[in-house]
């Protein structure tokens, strides 16, 4: 498992997702921002249809839980998390209730944990726990785009098979700088 960090923007590549990246905090919010507010109606709508189609509860805590990374386009921890969901005032959500809904949310693909970062992401893609995939983080802004090429997951089955290696959990954290932050660099 991997971590990623925030920022990132979908243009969308045959079953891949690439992401351009706008540094938000000079201009306003980030193109990222946008795109992840604008895709999480629809990443909560097919969270609700997903576990009704399984079976299964969107609970109050892990629906909150959801929420709460939809409205941050970064990578949130789970103490964060729990301090963002707890009622006003009242008592503070314990970390272990915010790591079970946490849990459900990535096992069921409407969330991606972030090793290297120790938080979690959205995903409005829809990407099963047992699919491979990359991050492309910045580590200048904290930027993060996503890819789930078919290149990519054939290529970890590959590498996989030939070591008779069992994958069950297959994201990869690239480090580097983003276009954006290189071209502001230049400039």
């Amino acid at each position: 498992m991997t971590k990623m960090q925030p920022d990132a923007h979908h243009h969308g590549d045959d079953h891949g997702h690439l992401h351009a990246h706008e540094r938000g905090h000079e201009h306003g919010l980030c193109q990222h921002a946008h795109d992840h507010a604008d895709q999480a109606e629809a990443g909560l709508a097919r969270a609700e249809a997903v576990c009704s189609e399984r079976g299964l509860r969107l609970t109050p805590i892990r629906r909150k839980t959801l929420e709460a990374l939809y409205a941050d386009h970064r990578p949130v921890g789970a103490y964060d998390l729990a301090d963002r969901i707890s009622p006003p005032g009242g008592r503070r959500l314990a970390p272990i209730s915010i790591y079970r809904a946490l849990d459900f949310l990535v096992e069921q693909g409407f969330v991606h944990r972030l090793s290297s970062r120790n938080a979690f992401i959205a995903c409005p893609h829809g990407h099963g726990a047992d699919e491979a995939v990359a991050f492309l983080i910045c580590e200048v802004c904290g930027g993060v785009d996503e890819d789930a090429s078919p290149a990519m997951r054939s290529a970890i089955r590959g590498m996989a098979q030939a070591r008779q290696f069992k994958t069950s959990y297959q994201v990869v954290e690239i480090v580097g700088r983003c276009e954006h932050c290189r071209n502001a660099e230049a400039a």
